[in-house]
This record gives C-alpha cells, structure tokens and sequence, in this order.
C-alpha cells in the first residue's frame, strides 16, 4: 500500500456523494453498479475535458483489482472513449493508467484516464503542462459527454440492467 495513513480517498469521497471544489457530482458522466466515470480537474494544454474512470469498489491499483471488476472498468472507459469521439469530435482517444509512485500514480484509487487526442496535441510531451479546470470549465464537457453516453445507453440491449443513469 502506497496511500499515507488516514488518507481520504477522493475518489471515494466522489462516490458517495461527497463534493470538494476539484470533484463534484455535476462531474459524473457514468455510474452504474461497479463503476464510475466523470470529468477530470486536472488538464493538460489542448486536451481539455478527459474523464477518469474508476471502480466504485476501493481498489488502490492494478495489481490489487480482480480480473471481473477490471473489467467493468475497462468496459466503461470504451464506453467513455466511443462516447467522446462523438462528444468532442475528436481524432483519436488514449487511455493510460498509472501504479505506484515510479509509475506516476498520484491518486490512491485505480483509476483510467480516456483522452480525446487530436492530431499534434503533444499529449505525452508536456506532463506538466496542466492546470486545474474549475467547475465552470468542466461542465459543458460533462454535459456534451453525458448526452454521448445517455444516447449510447439509449439504445443499448434491454437485457443490460446493470447501467443505471446518473
């Protein structure tokens, strides 16, 4: 375990309901039984508006998960990256997801990061070329991509009952 004692995961926090200026509900694009997806505080230049994905379950990474709840979160971040293609008419998308200190996990919860990618963005060559999005910025990314999603699960098989909206 790399969280420090009494660590208060944000992403739990976010789960239950709990909101703080960089994660609020309005943030959510996705909830279903296992996991959740929401727009992300935390931008880099020219990509503005990535969601994270994330178990619902506390699972700190990917070394701890079991194979079917990764794969409910794997599950949502296509669903989120087919989403966003529409969403933001974008070229591309990327997803990462990152373990331990070494690997530049930042966030004590397994999360995945789904990027929309537009041709010479320089995603990967500015890591720290971020700054935090207010509620106000993230909003209308969350609004476009939720109305994505909410189209997607429209048509979606009447046998899938484990979606639920948000």
């Amino acid at each position: 375990m790399h969280a420090p004692d009494a660590y208060e995961c944000p992403f739990c926090r976010l789960v239950r309901g709990v909101e703080t200026e960089r994660n609020r509900r309005s943030d959510v694009v996705w909830a279903d039984e296992r996991t959740t997806a929401f727009v992300s505080p935390k931008w880099w230049r020219d990509n503005p508006g990535h969601a994270i994905v994330i178990p619902n379950a506390h699972v700190e990474n990917l070394y701890e998960i079991d194979d079917e709840l990764l794969g409910a979160v794997y599950a949502t971040a296509r669903r989120v990256a087919v989403a966003m293609r529409r969403a933001y008419d974008c070229d591309g998308t990327s997803t990462r997801q990152h373990n331990e200190p070494a690997g530049n996990q930042d966030v004590w919860h397994l999360h995945v990061h789904v990027f929309a990618r537009h041709h010479g963005d320089g995603l990967y060559t500015r890591h720290d070329d971020v700054h935090w999005a207010t509620p106000d910025e993230r909003a209308p990314y969350a609004e476009r991509l939720r109305a994505a999603l909410d189209s997607a699960r429209a048509v979606a098989p009447a046998s899938d009952t484990s979606q639920t909206r948000v």
